[in-house]
């Protein structure tokens, strides 16, 4: 069984429109889970030690305050474009756009307003809830009116989270969720001792600005070889790695397929990640620096979260081998990832 309930959560500041936030909270036995209609943010995600003890693995703020400035997109949903586009450019049947560049020489997670910023219209659902809103044709730089449903399904000890769209013109399209996970619980200071396992057997290297090169590597014989699970603090040592922020390669198909498992020894705790996407973005937070105070005034250091986000492959729409990023009049975009939360 699982329960849903809304209450509010503040108030957009009056120069975003002033309207209301409220916060879905998702519960089983075995996960609770908070919501916001600012974002789609996962604002709490708890789960279950192998005591039973309950713990929160997300990392995020107090207040709607915390969201509404910036902060490297904890618990959000991201788009219409995912990730990095190689100087904020790509041409269609063309004719060349020019999104927003915020990051370095390059446009990242939908530019400067993207779908974590805005506020989304909520409806409950029996064992969730499913947001909507419509992304104006040109918002962003990006062509096309496009309709989103971003929907939240709890069942027992997992989390779905599935995404459709429609647009009236062609566009690229990649929508992810970008929560920061620790297993420890948010709040502790680093993810070394977690256990991580990526199904992939290629990655895609990264230029100085983390837009891939074009090549698809394979994993074989490097540090991006994740197919056995590695205590991650021990593995970037080994390898000389300052951490991950890199895009793994799944095996292709529109199937549900185990694409990571993160295990947390001393608390019990596992993650899977199953999706139908063609991607996995694995990111080891190096870019938090301890500056954000989070909830229960923790700060968050670097390497104290991971990311696993599930997407098309970053720059795929400047780049014709990589899987097809485009969704044309009349398609639907369609995509679900399952967060399974256990103990071992």
């Amino acid at each position: 069984m699982t329960t849903v309930r809304r209450e509010a959560f503040g108030r957009m500041p009056p120069e975003e429109g002033g309207g209301e936030v409220e916060k879905f909270v998702l519960q089983s036995d075995s996960v609770r889970v908070e919501i916001l209609s600012f974002g789609c943010i996962i604002t709490t995600l708890e789960t279950k030690d192998r005591d039973g003890q309950f713990s929160d693995v997300v990392l995020g703020f107090d207040t709607l305050e915390g969201y509404t400035r910036k902060h490297p997109f904890f618990g959000a949903v991201v788009g219409r474009v995912a990730n990095r586009i190689a100087n904020g450019r790509f041409k269609l049947d063309g004719k060349e756009y020019q999104l927003f560049l915020n990051n370095g020489p390059n446009s990242l997670h939908g530019g400067a307003k993207g779908f974590d910023k805005v506020l989304w219209s909520p409806q409950v659902l029996p064992n969730g809830v499913r947001f909507f809103r419509l992304s104006p044709d040109g918002e962003e730089g990006y062509p096309g009116d496009l309709k989103v449903w971003v929907t939240y399904t709890l069942s027992g000890r997992e989390l779905a989270i599935n995404y459709q769209a429609q647009t009236s013109k062609t566009t690229p399209i990649s929508l992810t969720n970008h929560a920061y996970f620790n297993l420890a619980g948010q709040g502790s200071q680093n993810v070394y001792d977690h256990e991580i396992s990526i199904e992939a057997d290629s990655y895609l290297p990264v230029d100085d600005t983390k837009i891939p090169t074009g090549e698809v590597a394979a994993v074989q014989a490097t540090g991006f070889d994740l197919r056995q699970p590695v205590e991650l603090g021990k593995h970037l040592q080994k390898f000389h790695l300052d951490g991950f922020d890199h895009n793994f390669c799944l095996h292709q198909g529109q199937d549900r397929r185990l694409v990571a498992r993160v295990f947390h020894p001393p608390t019990g705790r596992t993650m899977e990640v199953h999706t139908t996407q063609p991607g996995i973005q694995f990111y080891t937070g190096n870019n938090l620096d301890g500056s954000l105070k989070g909830k229960g005034a923790a700060t968050y250091p670097k390497h104290s979260a991971f990311c696993l986000e599930t997407q098309n492959w970053p720059d795929a729409v400047n780049k014709p081998h990589f899987p097809n990023v485009l969704l044309h009049p009349g398609e639907e975009y369609n995509h679900t990832t399952w967060l399974v939360f256990n103990t071992a």
